[in-house]
């Protein structure tokens, strides 16, 4: 146990002070005064939304170094625009445990909604011609009122307000805002990551809620 726990410890140790050296050649602080950080080209952003604790302006791959303000503003066009999707997805995967459209999903071929399962599992059990649907009705959507404008901020459209709902009203500058918009993007990022880890636990155990025992191929 004691020799375990030394090779835990010197493993941690060994991550602590690779980040101390890091953080103190560039700020002159071990402790990560990122203040005293005047070099950095992230300062063009730090003050963007999205800027929350604990980690302040994330960048972990150096994507904004460049200072390149157009493409931030393409890139946080595309993170609100993935955001919104994938709270969209988690929804549909959760509003189906508990409540379905009733009638048939398609009456030609007899699919009722009941019939379709929960997940990816409703891929193949949606006819082509519903799908030919959704991504029709997706498209129209995209280009009537989701159109990318470079005199507005990311994420706000002319006919979809800063949420990006259709037609949806628009919010009065003022610290309200700013929260609603910050809650927006964390609330979009933690989208992503749990959306993904559905379909990660719902491809090997046949459930979003990952039930593990029916992972049989486990090693």
């Amino acid at each position: 146990k004691k020799l375990a726990a030394e090779l835990a410890n010197g493993r941690l140790a060994m991550m602590a002070i690779i980040g101390m050296f890091f953080q103190d050649g560039l700020t002159g602080s071990a402790w990560g005064d990122w203040a005293l950080y005047e070099g950095s080209p992230l300062r063009a952003f730090e003050n963007e939304l999205g800027v929350q604790a604990p980690v302040g302006f994330f960048d972990p791959f150096g994507m904004t170094k460049d200072g390149d303000v157009e493409a931030f503003k393409r890139r946080r066009a595309t993170e609100l625009k993935n955001g919104r999707v994938a709270m969209l997805a988690c929804m549909g995967y959760i509003a189906p445990e508990y409540s379905r459209f009733p009638g048939f999903c398609s009456p030609t071929e007899g699919v009722k909604f009941a019939d379709i399962p929960n997940g990816l599992a409703a891929i193949g059990k949606v006819p082509a011609a519903g799908w030919t649907q959704i991504f029709l009705f997706l498209g129209i959507v995209e280009k009537s009122f989701l159109t990318h404008d470079p005199a507005r901020a990311p994420g706000d459209f002319k006919n979809g307000g800063v949420l990006g709902v259709p037609n949806g009203s628009t919010m009065m500058e003022g610290p309200g805002r700013t929260k609603k918009l910050n809650s927006e993007l964390a609330n979009g990022r933690l989208a992503m990551m749990a959306i993904t880890g559905m379909w990660f636990q719902d491809g090997l155990t046949g459930s979003a809620w990952g039930d593990w025992s029916l992972y049989v191929d486990s090693p």
